[in-house]
């Protein structure tokens, strides 16, 4: 049978209320502390971390609340963020939204009813409903990437309008005139790196055409389908800026099927430096999140709310700049 608070007991002498203690996170005696822990390790006892969360009202337990399991982008960050509550001693829960909506309210009701101490959320769509249901049920919540409209909470992000302004603006010191996007209408990063291609576009005194704007989900097989109808284009863009990474892998997918080359006949440039820029040819230009700083950032607002008044403040707005990892996938075209 396993061991026991008792069986500690006897074998120290101390009371239950010192080894209670000891075991809720409080203070003891130094010489009360070695014979609790000699003990614990000599009758491997395991603690019941249902019951120590019924005292100190703590599970230990973060849920992260992801858009889709199957993005790397999102296996990425919840590698750094499992390291992150790792040094801080807590537990993940990981669930999937599978890009759907209605699944990720589901998920979190799941969360919520596992009385998790705290939520970080990768959110499928611009209007998620997640932040209200932890709001409503007290649950400290974080969010990631994204941030829904009217958004009353903390949120680490990247300046997504200015990050793709700026990747527009490489292109287009390349000499790039007719310049495509492949993006997101639906969530929030795709509609925000669009607005800052426009912008670049429309500063630099250049007409966007209907069709170099391709907009749907961030998916590989957008990525693909978008890349395919690009090259087939009576008058085709000469570079295409993608607006993560796997619409970066489906155009590039696309182009490798094509009797078209990169960067000679199309000039590429895509999102988030993951596996793709370090296995194509030629080297993909990537704009590059700082995800690790992203995800620690967020651990480290979350567990900063835990047990404290910080859930009552003014929501905090982390935005991180990014960097462009230069490739050889764009073409100078000379004037």
């Amino acid at each position: 049978m396993p061991a026991t608070i008792k069986d500690i007991k006897e074998r120290t002498g101390l009371s239950l209320a010192t080894i209670s203690k000891y075991l809720n996170g409080g203070n003891v005696l130094p010489e009360n502390k070695i014979l609790i822990e000699t003990a614990i390790k000599e009758l491997h006892y395991e603690v019941n971390e249902i019951a120590r969360g019924l005292v100190t009202k703590q599970t230990k337990t973060i849920g992260v609340l992801v858009y889709s399991i199957e993005s790397l982008f999102n296996g990425t960050l919840l590698k750094y963020i499992g390291d992150a509550l790792r040094k801080e001693g807590y537990g993940l829960l990981i669930c999937d939204s599978n890009q759907d909506e209605e699944t990720e309210q589901k998920n979190a009701k799941f969360l919520i009813n596992k009385k998790v101490d705290g939520i970080i959320v990768v959110p499928v769509l611009y209007g998620s409903k997640v932040v209200e249901m932890a709001n409503h049920a007290g649950v400290p919540i974080v969010l990631m990437d994204r941030s829904p409209e009217n958004c009353d909470c903390d949120c680490v992000r990247i300046d997504n309008r200015m990050s793709a302004l700026r990747a527009t603006n490489v292109l287009i010191g390349k000499g790039h005139r007719k310049i495509a996007i492949i993006c997101s209408a639906k969530e929030y990063t795709g509609i925000e790196r669009c607005q800052g291609y426009k912008e670049a576009m429309t500063l630099a005194g250049f007409d966007v055409p209907e069709e170099y704007i391709y907009g749907d989900i961030h998916s590989i097989e957008h990525g693909y389908e978008s890349m395919k109808k690009i090259l087939a284009l009576p008058d085709r863009p000469t570079a295409v800026f993608m607006t993560n990474y796997e619409i970066t892998l489906g155009a590039v997918m696309a182009v490798n099927e094509s009797e078209l080359g990169c960067p000679d006949d199309i000039s590429m440039l895509g999102f988030d430096d993951l596996i793709l820029s370090h296995v194509t040819n030629p080297a993909m230009s990537m704009v590059v999140q700082p995800m690790k700083n992203m995800s620690e950032k967020a651990v480290e607002l979350l567990l900063g709310k835990i047990g404290s008044d910080r859930k009552s403040e003014t929501p905090m707005e982390i935005v991180l700049p990014t960097r462009l990892l230069e490739g050889n996938s764009i073409k100078e075209i000379k004037m």
